[in-house]
């Protein structure tokens, strides 16, 4: 059944048969233990178990695939700030829109391939060939020339963070027991909230001190150490899936839904990207673009379903009900967390008069809690079990504080924008990586990363399509409140930036143009919070299920007591004949030493009265020590 709470998932039957996670290391060379026994992945008992890395080794290995993704993450966020700049040096104000446009299409596009690829090809492999694009599309960015090699670089890098991203969680699967992974999850989220600040920040720095290009020139040093250590440090033993031959491989990557799923992406990312702004939406070719994007995805689905086996996403993964429910939980959190991130710093220029670098700084009562939920969060998810909770509470407290959010005015109060952020934040951090656990916990070791590329893919492409819904919802609402102004058209809306539009406003009209720019911002904040309202259903909906299902059970107090205490008696027993012999063999000796005129009987009674008091007085201590 697709909504079954009981049976086994593959996972947990595959754990048990190979023993649990955190005995496998320390089992794994004993003949005959069950760590080397076969799993349901691998039935012929070809594939080799795991041996998870500790200490510094465990440490510098997390440490290099989280400096991956803060790069990656950064990446996205750090080039805002640079662009007024880059288009001034190429003269390319006409290609602002690629910018952004080149590095979201090959991102997104690429999210869902990449976890079939994790799936076929080797784990280490597959991920420094991400770092490596990754790289590429950034020396490129940082040494190009003009506009069009600019591009270039982005979608090259866009095409290698989507691997990086899906990568990590498949890293963190071969590299941590599960009920340890939460922990590490845990940072995932606080990496991506770091970078969401600190990209703008450090984007601006660069090119205000230094040049743009070192924006992109960044990536090398810290991605080149990253993958050093990666390469030494990680390793996953061979599945049965990669040392098939390299036809049978691309046959698996499912070609014909691949030819399907990446035009179909571009041509709605490109819609979404133009319609309303660039073009009217009743433009003949955003029409054009929606129609073919609708067509070509839903051929992808179709191939799916007719070839699941091959499938990019199998339909068995999809339907599992923790994953569906996730699926759309990262679809919904993807969506308004972007539309906070993208337009409450519009709102603290336009409607507070602060400069770009300040309404970042601003949103740090946000991003400071988004991660200190998700590490905390994620120590009580290993010590708990049990990610669910967390997940409903994130999503309650996350549409509370979006609710908050929804009532800003002019004359809001730092106090009060503080405070609605940091509860918006909290419920973020703290629900954020529950669907990514959820694909851990109950899919097969050789679907996580499957499962964890679909809520990426989700949470990835909701994003880019609210922000162009805010950014049309925005446009529409400041053309219906500013129509009684002189000399406000749609047309000057679109083509001027958030905080220029004020100055072509007339003084004497300033108060009203404020205010009904706070209004149009505030219906954006509530599209916001409907999306956040609707992810609820996918918490209530989320199974219970616990991440340390595979640990052996701990014994009570009074029993274990009892047991030490029966050790003990039976070692005292063992103990008592051999102290008899002892006493006899000393009484032949005092009485050798002493002579004749000493009693050898009444050494003998001596010692083996002492032998007994002994015993009985042992005896005593056990018996009172098991009470």
């Amino acid at each position: 059944m697709l909504f079954s709470k009981k049976g086994k998932h593959p996972q947990e039957e595959e754990e048990a048969t190979s023993g649990t996670e955190c005995q496998t290391a320390t089992r794994r060379d004993q003949p005959g233990s069950s760590a080397n026994a076969s799993n349901s992945m691998d039935p012929k008992g070809k594939q080799r178990d795991i041996t998870y890395p500790t200490g510094i080794k465990l440490a510098l290995l997390m440490m290099s695939i989280f400096v991956g993704m803060f790069l990656s993450s950064l990446d996205k966020f750090i080039v805002s700030t640079a662009i007024p700049q880059i288009t001034n040096d190429f003269n390319s104000a006409d290609d602002i829109g690629w910018y952004g446009t080149a590095y979201l299409l090959t991102n997104c596009a690429f999210q869902l391939v990449f976890g079939k690829i994790y799936q076929v090809f080797s784990v280490k492999a597959t991920f420094l060939a991400s770092i490596v694009l990754f790289e590429a599309g950034s020396a490129l960015c940082g040494a190009a020339p003009n506009s069009i090699a600019f591009i270039l670089g982005r979608a090259i890098a866009g095409l290698g963070s989507g691997g990086i991203v899906t990568g990590v969680m498949v890293v963190i699967v071969y590299a941590v027991p599960l009920h340890k992974r939460p922990k590490y999850q845990g940072f995932f989220g606080a990496v991506f909230g770091v970078s969401s600040v600190t990209g703008p920040l450090i984007g601006g720095a660069f090119t205000t001190n230094v040049t743009w290009r070192w924006c992109f020139f960044l990536n090398l040093p810290l991605g080149g150490v990253a993958m050093v250590l990666i390469f030494f440090l990680l390793q996953v033993p061979d599945r049965p899936g990669t040392n098939k031959p390299l036809k049978q491989k691309l046959q698996q990557l499912n070609i014909l839904g691949l030819l399907a799923l990446f035009p179909g992406i571009v041509c709605l990312c490109l819609a979404l990207q133009w319609g309303g702004t660039t073009f009217a939406w009743s433009e003949r070719r955003i029409v054009a673009l929606l129609v073919l994007a609708f067509v070509l995805l839903i051929t992808f689905v179709l191939i799916q379903i007719w070839k699941p086996e091959q499938a990019t996403v199998q339909p068995r993964i999809f339907i599992q009900r923790s994953i569906l429910s996730g699926f759309w939980a990262s679809c919904c959190t993807g969506a308004h967390q972007t539309l906070f991130i993208y337009y409450l710093p519009i709102w603290f220029q336009a409607i507070k008069g602060a400069s770009a670098i300040s309404s970042g700084i601003h949103l740090l009562p946000m991003i400071i809690p988004i991660v200190m939920a998700s590490i905390m969060t994620g120590q009580l998810v290993s010590r708990i079990g049990y990610y669910t909770p967390f997940m409903i509470f994130g999503v309650c407290f996350a549409a509370i504080g979006s609710g908050l959010l929804t009532i800003l005015k002019t004359n809001t109060t730092a106090g009060l924008w503080i405070g609605f952020q940091i509860l918006y934040g909290f419920g973020l951090g703290s629900c954020s990586q529950a669907p990514n656990l959820a694909a851990q916990t109950v899919l097969k070791r050789e679907d996580v990363s499957v499962g964890a590329s679909l809520m990426f893919f989700g949470q990835t492409l909701f994003g880019a399509v609210f922000v162009s819904v805010g950014q049309n919802v925005l446009d529409n609402q400041l053309a219906n409140r500013l129509a009684g102004i002189p000399g406000i058209t749609p047309q000057l809306i679109q083509s001027t930036g958030a905080t220029e539009l004020l100055s072509f406003i007339p003084a004497k009209y300033h108060a009203e143009a404020l205010k009904a720019y706070n209004n149009s911002l505030r219906v954006c904040f509530q599209v916001a919070l409907i999306m956040a309202c609707l992810s609820t259903l996918g918490a209530a909906s989320m199974e219970w299920r616990t991440v340390r299902k595979n640990l052996p059970p701990k014994k009570p107090d009074t029993e274990r007591e009892a047991e030490e205490a029966n050790a003990k008696e039976e070692s005292t027993e063992k103990e008592a004949p051999e102290a008899g012999a002892q006493a006899e063999t000393a009484t032949s000796t005092v009485s050798q030493s002493v002579g004749p005129h000493t009693s050898t009987s009444a050494i003998v009674d001596d010692a083996a009265e002492n032998t007994k008091e002994k015993t009985e007085t042992e005896k005593e201590e056990a018996n009172r020590t098991a009470m």
